[in-house]
């Protein structure tokens, strides 16, 4: 049986996407530890708030681009995404933001959860998460 002091120490980072939110909840955008990835739920939340009112197929394409800047910036790509998590304030929106996913992750294929939720804020439509594995991207060219 091995003890806590004969693990190997991995060094852990984050990035910040610079929202208010972040600082004043404590939490960040993502965080690495090893080759692991974690992206936390975002939105469409741009400088000046809410980004694409009314919109879940523009709120979920911010939101990815927001997912993909936070992997770069950690080292990983897109193509390292092993999990997404997608939640929607409305059931009806569920195809165009399937559809957004399905445009940026055709060729990827993480696994995937879609469900409703109540989402913080009447102008979020759409939140998304994310899982990477720094190295075991699939060729997106």
């Amino acid at each position: 049986m091995s003890s806590s002091a004969d693990r190997t120490h991995k060094e852990r980072r984050s990035v910040s996407s610079g929202t208010v939110w972040e600082e004043k909840f404590g939490y960040s955008r993502a965080v690495r530890v090893g080759d692991r990835i974690l992206v936390s739920g975002t939105t469409a939340t741009g400088p000046d708030g809410p980004v694409a009112p009314g919109d879940p197929g523009a709120q979920a394409r911010y939101a990815l681009d927001k997912i993909e800047k936070a992997i770069r910036d950690l080292g990983g790509t897109l193509g390292d995404v092993v999990r997404t998590r997608i939640f929607i304030a409305r059931i009806e929106d569920w195809e165009a933001v399937a559809k957004v996913h399905g445009d940026r992750f055709g060729k990827i294929r993480p696994a995937n959860t879609l469900v409703r939720a109540d989402l913080v804020g009447e102008a979020f439509l759409v939140e998304i998460e994310a899982e990477a594995i720094v190295g075991s991207a699939v060729d997106v060219e």
